[in-house]
């Protein structure tokens, strides 16, 4: 039974994953544990250049090895090239299907498959084709410069008012190409009835990627499945579909069994992705007193042969800072490299390096602190857009921040600070993510039993979703969380959302919210229509469900739902909520985003050149915290992905190959428990109702914007080495 608003309260408590018992006890199926009757094994055969023509391919003995079903090339799948469209719910990074022509563009492009009865078979067998290649130099250099550039974002003079500045600052900041290593690698188990396909997928967004299938196919969506329970991260690297999945897909229709298809650690550094390598230059003009006149912020990023793709570094930049006359310009360097795509903060992260390094390098000209140079320069509206912020408060932020950091006692000459024989190094960086909706679905089913499932064509990749959606129906219902059973992961469910750029959870409040309103505005429905209810007879307007109950609107009488069907002799009534999506509006009356302060302590020991992140102290503006505990652990997520980010990740290429060098986990070096400290993270809230009406934003990407930056800044405050490329290497430092 339904129990009063006042005993429940759900919004805003920490609460463990429901979910959570599935995963530490294995229950949890990811894709690469469906194993399915008859199911035959694909790996995929990677070209070997970077660069040239398939002139054959040899297949014979691999199809003669025990267990080998097929060896599909160039002409044995029919996979049809789709034009991306964000806005239809049909995007790929990498437009080109596999196996459309005999060109090779990068390392690892798949030039053929082959099929066997265990996975052992089919990998001897891909070992076993011979390819034959004409193989030219690739393009790897990592010096980026382009031969167009275009603005993205412009007001005033800035190179005159830049020319005239009384204090300037002219830097050059670099990043290496980051690649994805979530746990999980990418995978795909397709299956075939005849009729209809069915993908368990890797995937942050299912809709997309069943709408991508069907289309590359030429196969109906509705014949099309797309089944992502649980997801071991992604990170924006499985946000749209990769060529692995059609290779498999295909495969299946074409042998009649399903096929599994799951990338081994190297593939996951050719053909999936990847943050590309990133040169920015920024200009800034200050006057003496420390107000900036003039902001120039100009990008080149790596992109593939075939690819646009544009990392978006000045996506934060118009609206961080009060400034008259800016400009910002962008550029992309064509590279024999895959097609990169979306990593977690994809733009806003990179960019704030390179921003923030700039403001702390003007602060250090000025001899202004770095924190209040931020204040000084805290614009009261988007300066780009010229339209208020929903909410901004970046201020209480960086305030915050350095109360809890200590920062007044910060000295701030270089070297200066000691602490155990060791030097201590205190930096900080302001940083902001956008908040944003997407269009989503969502149907609610009251049940007579008092529990309620909620269901949408979403995913959780590990952030959360199962539990904050049973926190928002339980909330907006008054029972208890255990109540609600929320299902996910499968395409068949009502269009939801993608889990990308911190935008599900908001994405899913009005959707809920309009399915809960639609279910009790059907149950009102049959108990006016049935005489002998409680509510026969009634006219349907003088009786409202909220809180999970119906009630008179002038009067005593009070159903809670369950009761209500019990008495109507009903199992379930159900309900359907679609949520406007706000991402890309062409004329938004606000300006969304969430804001937040990093501060970072090193410890430097020059005599045995070692370097430790010992503090990080970080305050967000994220919004209402619907669940502080999963958020908290978002955050924490994405400050060692940020340390990693500035001291460890880089994806280097051999220059005559075009491979990856370090395409392993023993050479890609992440973060680990052993460089992470104790984190404190706090949350200023705020809610932002202009987003939906809990006031909620996502954390998923702001915990790792503003950390590189602020961590190289400690580096300069400790060392006097200002560090300008990612990631940091330590020789620099000598």
């Amino acid at each position: 039974m339904a129990q009063p608003q006042a005993a429940i309260t759900h919004i805003g408590q920490a609460r463990a994953r429901i979910d959570g018992p599935l995963k530490v006890t294995g229950t949890a199926r990811f894709t690469s544990d469906h194993h399915l009757p008859g199911m035959l094994y694909a790996v995929p055969v990677g070209a070997t250049v970077a660069k040239g023509k398939v002139t054959a391919i040899d297949t014979a003995r691999g199809r003669q090895m025990p267990g080998v079903r097929a060896i599909f090339k160039r002409g044995d799948l029919p996979i049809r090239r789709i034009t991306p469209n964000f806005g239809e719910s049909v995007m790929v990074d990498e437009a080109r299907p596999p196996f459309e022509d005999d060109v090779v563009r990068y390392y690892g492009q798949y030039v053929a498959l082959a099929v066997a009865d265990t996975f052992e078979q089919a990998k001897a067998a891909a070992d076993a084709v011979a390819v034959t290649y004409t193989a030219e130099t690739p393009n790897v250099d990592p010096h980026l410069a382009a031969k167009d550039t275009k603005i993205v974002s412009k007001r005033g003079n800035a190179e005159k008012a830049y020319a005239g500045a009384p204090v300037t600052i002219d830097a050059s900041y670099g990043i290496a190409p980051e690649t994805h290593n979530p746990i999980e690698t990418h995978a795909t188990v397709a299956t075939w009835d005849g009729d209809e396909l069915t993908l368990y997928e890797t995937s942050q967004g299912i809709v997309n990627h069943r709408n991508v299938l069907a289309d590359m196919l030429g196969l109906p969506r509705h014949k099309v499945r797309v089944i992502a329970k649980f997801i071991g991260s992604g990170f924006g690297g499985k946000l749209w579909p990769w060529m692995q999945s059609p290779l498999a897909a295909a495969a299946t229709i074409k042998l009649g069994q399903p096929v599994k298809l799951v990338l081994s650690r190297p593939m996951m550094f050719h053909a999936v992705g990847h943050r590309p390598g990133i040169a920015q230059r920024i200009r800034l003009g200050a006057s003496r007193d420390g107000k900036l006149v003039s902001l120039q912020h100009d990008y080149v990023n790596t992109t593939s042969i075939l690819d646009d793709y544009d990392e978006n570094c000045g996506e934060a930049t118009p609206h961080m800072y009060s400034v008259a006359n800016l400009r910002v310009t962008s550029g992309l360097a064509k590279r024999n490299v895959g097609t990169p795509t979306s990593m977690r903060g994809p733009g806003a992260v990179p960019g704030l390096f390179a921003t923030e390094s700039a403001m702390d390098e003007l602060a250090v000209k000025l001899g202004i602190d770095p924190v209040e140079l931020h204040l000084r320069n805290d614009p009261k509206l988007d300066e780009g857009l010229r339209i208020p912020f929903s909410s901004r408060h970046l201020k209480e932020c960086l305030t915050l921040g350095a109360e809890k950091f200590g920062w007044s006692h910060r000295n701030p000459q270089v070297g200066a600070m000691k602490r155990d024989g060791m030097t201590l190094g205190w930096g900080m960086a302001a940083c902001s993510w956008i908040a944003a909706r997407f269009d989503c679905s969502v149907s609610v089913e009251l049940r007579d039993d008092g529990t309620v499932r909620v269901a949408s064509a979403s995913q959780d990749i590990g952030t959360g979703t199962y539990t904050v959606m049973a926190q928002m129906a339980a909330e907006m219902l008054s029972i208890a969380v255990e109540l609600v059973e929320v299902v996910i992961g499968d395409s068949n469910l009502p269009a939801g959302a993608l889990s990308g750029g911190s935008m599900l959870t908001a994405s899913l409040v009005a959707p809920i919210e309009e399915a809960i309103a639609a279910a009790g505005k059907a149950l009102i429905g049959k108990l006016v229509a049935d005489k002998h209810s409680p509510f026969g007879g009634a006219k349907p307007n003088t009786l409202e469900f909220k809180h999970g109950r119906v009630t008179e609107k002038k009067g005593a009488q009070v159903m809670a739902f369950d009761e209500a069907l019990r008495a109507l002799k009903l199992t379930t009534v159900s309900g359907q909520g679609n949520g406007r999506g706000s991402f890309g509006e062409a004329k938004p009356k606000f300006s969304s985003h969430s804001f937040g302060a990093q501060f970072v302590e090193v410890t430097w020991q020059p005599e045995i050149a070692r370097l430790r992140v010992a503090r990080v102290v970080s305050v967000f503006d994220a919004g209402r915290i619907l669940n502080p505990l999963a958020a908290r652990n978002q955050i924490e997520g994405a400050i060692v992905m940020g340390i990693g980010m500035a001291l460890f990740e880089g994806t280097e290429y051999d220059a005559a190959s075009g491979a990856p060098i370090n395409a392993s986990l023993a050479d890609y070096v992440v973060a680990t428990n052993a460089d992470v400290p104790a984190l404190d993270v706090h949350f200023i809230e705020y809610p932002d109702f202009n987003l939906n009406s809990l006031g909620a934003r996502g954390v998923g990407e702001i915990g790792l914007a503003g950390l590189a930056p602020a961590l190289t800044n400690a580096v300069y405050h400790a060392t006097g080495v200002r560090v300008r490329e990612l990631p940091l290497k330590l020789e620099n430092l000598l």
